[in-house]
């Protein structure tokens, strides 16, 4: 089963939930599926598999998690597939759902136990026989391109003042601004947060400086300790946080300069540190989905690594990863972030042309957290790659995520 989060924000650009999208089967890979066999299973809620296997916890702190169900796996028992909190679960349905009363009936049981509801792919003209459903739905996902936000307002803020709405399909930063003047989403989705920078570039703020120098000194093959820990001394949140690990992982406690922490630490160790925890600091004033989508892209593709027998290029598979939101990062087009960094040639090519060796992995992932099925599906064929492998290394990556970020498995 394939399984990826895709991030819905506010206003401030904070994300205030995911919704989980899945697919089951390798349809290009087992044809077959197609007919009647592809409803195997149907009668489970897949997207609680993954909440239930890795914990709420690890999907998301707090936000809620939007869980697809369609006409038949609405009726399962979604109590035991999941023991997460009700409260932070929205079942998400679609048309393929009619305002009929054993639908209406399901619906009301579910919100009984606590759950809440959301709703999109309703067009206009069909809001009306919905009317019995919409007064039980939490939110309904609206194309901003169709619909009047305006109209949207009224008709909801009069008939259902419950129902939050969600503008989803954005595609880019400009629209997202035009819909947040506008006013009356209370969610956005979409890849407009995602969305590369290919014009003009900005001076870089002086501690940005900072954070690509220490990654330019320990991404060099042989750096020097004291280097590397002359730089970090000049940012007070990077020698706590590193002072912190360090005296987490020694009896002593005395543990004080940060030329100490460094050499406790050792080479490899301290790369690998200050390659996560700089980008932390370096994407600070981004929102924080960026911050995640770098780091589980450098795990994901890292976890990949075997897949495509490139197990000796992990450590670039997971710098590619992570300097492929630089571009967004420093406001400024890829080839001139990367002048800024230090990384391969393999990584250059891979983030600036989309081509050579570590390219494969950088479309497969990227093709991956927007849940493109069919093109995933496509490059599994290509690369002989099973589902169990590629959701293994995804989940992976969730986990390590978590655990780096809020020091819990």
């Amino acid at each position: 089963m394939l399984l990826a989060l895709i991030p819905l924000f506010d206003e401030n650009m904070a994300v205030k939930a995911y919704s989980v999208f899945s697919q089951r089967h390798n349809f290009l890979l087992n044809p077959r599926l197609l007919g009647t066999a592809q409803y195997d299973g149907s009668a489970v809620v897949e997207g609680l598999e993954l909440i239930q296997s890795m914990g709420i916890e690890t999907i998301s702190e707090e936000a809620e998690i939007f869980v697809p169900v369609t006409n038949i796996s609405i009726f399962s028992d979604v109590e035991s597939q999941c023991s997460a909190p009700h409260e932070r679960l929205v079942f998400l349905i679609d048309n393929t759902i009619p305002p009929i009363d054993m639908y209406i009936n399901r619906l009301k049981e579910l919100k009984a136990m606590g759950y809440k509801l959301a709703i999109r792919k309703i067009a206009v003209a069909d809001l009306e026989s919905y009317r019995e459903v919409l007064k039980l739905t939490d939110y309904i996902f609206l194309n901003s391109h169709k619909i009047a936000i305006d109209k949207a307002k009224i008709y909801f803020g009069r008939l259902y003042p419950q129902v939050k709405l969600c503008a989803g399909n954005i595609d880019t930063m400009e629209v997202f601004e035009q819909l947040k003047a506008g006013g009356g989403y209370q969610l956005y989705e979409g890849n407009f947060y995602r969305v590369s920078v290919t014009k003009g570039s900005h001076e870089v703020a002086p501690l940005k400086v900072n954070y690509i120098e220490l990654l330019n000194v320990v991404n060099n093959e042989n750096f020097d300790l004291s280097d590397a820990a002359d730089v970090i001394g000049r940012d007070t949140a990077l020698t706590i946080s590193l002072l912190k690990m360090v005296n987490r992982m020694t009896v002593n406690s005395g543990i004080t300069t940060i030329r100490h922490a460094a050499a406790m630490l050792g080479q490899m160790e301290l790369r690998k540190w200050i390659n996560t925890a700089v980008v932390n600091e370096l994407y600070a004033d981004k929102p924080s989905e960026v911050t995640r989508l770098s780091l589980l892209r450098a795990k994901f593709a890292e976890n990949l690594a075997p897949d495509f027998n490139l197990q000796g290029k992990s450590e670039e598979l997971f710098l590619m990863g992570l300097f492929s939101v630089l571009d967004i990062i420093l406001e400024m087009p890829m080839e001139e972030a990367l002048e800024m960094v230090k990384v391969t040639g393999n990584i250059k090519e891979a983030l600036i042309e989309r081509n050579g060796l570590l390219s494969p992995i950088l479309e497969l992932i990227t093709e991956y957290e927007v849940a493109n099925w069919t093109e995933v599906s496509r490059l599994m064929v290509l690369q002989n790659i099973d589902m169990v492998s590629l959701n293994g290394a995804y989940k992976n990556a969730l986990r390590w995520y978590r655990e780096l970020m809020f020091g819990e498995n």
